[in-house]
C-alpha cells in the first residue's frame, strides 16, 4: 500500500520512523529487537536508509597506499524484506543518486519491486567525506528530480534500453526530502523551494522534511510550499536530542538552529541523561503542536535507538 493511501485513509495522525542498517559484520537481530517495541504504535511504514560506498586508503608494508572501496552499512534491500516479513509493515528504502549509475538504479528498483516494496524515498545524497562536493557517478544522476523521473518512467513501463521495454510497469510511490531551514547548498530558501517543486513536478507524491526543532520554521515552510502550488502531503521529520555532543553535532551536520528556549534548558544539563529528558519533553511538545495543526504523519529519526522515540510515541499515540 502506498504512503499517500495510508494518509488519505487515516482518521488521525500517523506514526512512522527511520532506521539505519547495521554496521558491516553486525547481526540484524539487535536491530529487530530494538525496533520491535515501536510496533505497538502501528506504524504504517518504516524508512531504511541507504549508505553509499566510501573510500579508505590501506597502507602496504612497502609504504604504498591502496585506495579501497568500502560500505559501512550494506543491506538496505535485505532489511526491507526482513521488516516486511516480520512486522507486516511497509518498508521504504532510500535511493541515492550518489554511488549509483542509472543502470544500477534500475536494477535496484527491479529487486525492490520483486520483494513487494511499493514506496521509495529518492535522495541526491551527500558527497563522500573525502570529497568537497557532490559528484555523480558516470551515467548517474546529478539531481534527485532526475532520479524521481527514472522511477516514474519505470512506473510507466519505460526502461533505460529499448530491449528491456517489455511493458512491465512498477508501481512505486515516490517521496522526496524537504528542508524547513533550506538545504545547506542552496543560496536561499526561494532557490531551494524551486528545486523542491521540480521534484514534485517530476512525479514525487509526498515530502519528508529534514529534522527541525522550531515548529514555526516548519509551519512557515509549509506555507511557502503551498504558495507554490505544491499540494502533496508534507511529513515532518523529528528527532529528540539525547546527548550533550548533539548540541554542536546536529547543527553542524544538518545545518539547523536550536531554539533559544530549548538551548537554555539544555545548557543547564549536567549529564547525557539530563539532556535526554529535556530532548524527549521538547519532542513531545513539538509533536503535540504538530498534531493539533493537522499534520498527517509524524516521522522520527531513531538512529536505530528506539527508547527515546518509544517514550515520545507512548505520550502521543
Amino acid at each position: 500500500m502506498k504512503i499517500t493511501e495510508y494518509i488519505e485513509q487515516a482518521d488521525k495522525c500517523l506514526f512512522s520512523f527511520e532506521i539505519l542498517p547495521p554496521l558491516k559484520g553486525q547481526s540484524i537481530q539487535h536491530l529487530m529487537e530494538g525496533i520491535s517495541p515501536l510496533m505497538e504504535f502501528n506504524p504504517p511504514f518504516v524508512d531504511v536508509t541507504y549508505h553509499r560506498e566510501e573510500f579508505i586508503y590501506k597502507k602496504h608494508p612497502n609504504g604504498l597506499l591502496e585506495k579501497v572501496s568500502t560500505k559501512k552499512r550494506p543491506g538496505t534491500v535485505g532489511i526491507c524484506a526482513a521488516i516486511m516479513h516480520r512486522f507486516h509493515v511497509e518498508a521504504v528504502p532510500h535511493l541515492l543518486c550518489g554511488g549509483f549509475t542509472r543502470e544500477e538504479t534500475e536494477n535496484a528498483l527491479i529487486d525492490l519491486n520483486f520483494i513487494g516494496v511499493q514506496n521509495v524515498l529518492a535522495l541526491r545524497g551527500d558527497a563522500p567525506k573525502t570529497e568537497s562536493k557532490f559528484t555523480p557517478e558516470d551515467n548517474g544522476h546529478h539531481y534527485s528530480k532526475d532520479l524521481v523521473k527514472q522511477i516514474v518512467d519505470m512506473n510507466h513501463g519505460k526502461y533505460l534500453h529499448e530491449e528491456t521495454e517489455v511493458g512491465f510497469h512498477t508501481n512505486f510511490c515516490v517521496g522526496v526530502a524537504g528542508y524547513p531551514e533550506k538545504h545547506f547548498e542552496a543560496p536561499n530558501m526561494k532557490f531551494d523551494l524551486k528545486h523542491l517543486k521540480a521534484k514534485v513536478d517530476a512525479g514525487a507524491e509526498y515530502i519528508v522534511t529534514q529534522m527541525f526543532f522550531d515548529n514555526k520554521k516548519f509551519f512557515d515552510f509549509v506555507d511557502k510550499v503551498r504558495e507554490l502550488g505544491i499540494t502533496v502531503p508534507i511529513i515532518p521529520g523529528l528527532k529528540p536530542i539525547t546527548t550533550l555532543s548533539q548540541l554542536t553535532n546536529l547543527p553542524r551536520t544538518f545545518f539547523l538552529d536550536l531554539p533559544d528556549d530549548l538551548l537554555d534548558e539544555l545548557e543547564k544539563c549536567k549529564s547525557n541523561q539530563d539532556v535526554k529528558e529535556v530532548g524527549i519533553e521538547w519532542s513531545i511538545h513539538q509533536s503535540k503542536e504538530l498534531i493539533e495543526r493537522g499534520t498527517p504523519c509524524l516521522h522520527y529519526y531513531t538512529m536505530s535507538k528506539a527508547d527515546a522515540t518509544y517514550r515520545i510515541a507512548k505520550a502521543l499515540f
